[in-house]
């Protein structure tokens, strides 16, 4: 059915293939999720910080 080279190679997709799969999970589900929160609490202290300077001022 396959020659020994088309069998690596058929290997190397798969691996390749489940690598960027999984990637993509823990991107979607930890990572992207945790730079979007850390922006909007760190945006969350300038505004706060900016009134207080206002209300100082």
């Amino acid at each position: 059915m396959f020659e020994f080279d088309q069998y690596l190679g058929f290997l190397a997709f798969l691996t390749i293939l489940t690598i960027g799969f999984w990637l993509m999970i823990f991107l979607v589900s930890f990572v992207i999720p945790y730079w979007i929160g850390g922006s909007i609490l760190e945006r969350l202290n300038e505004i706060k910080e900016e009134k207080k300077a206002k209300r100082n001022a």
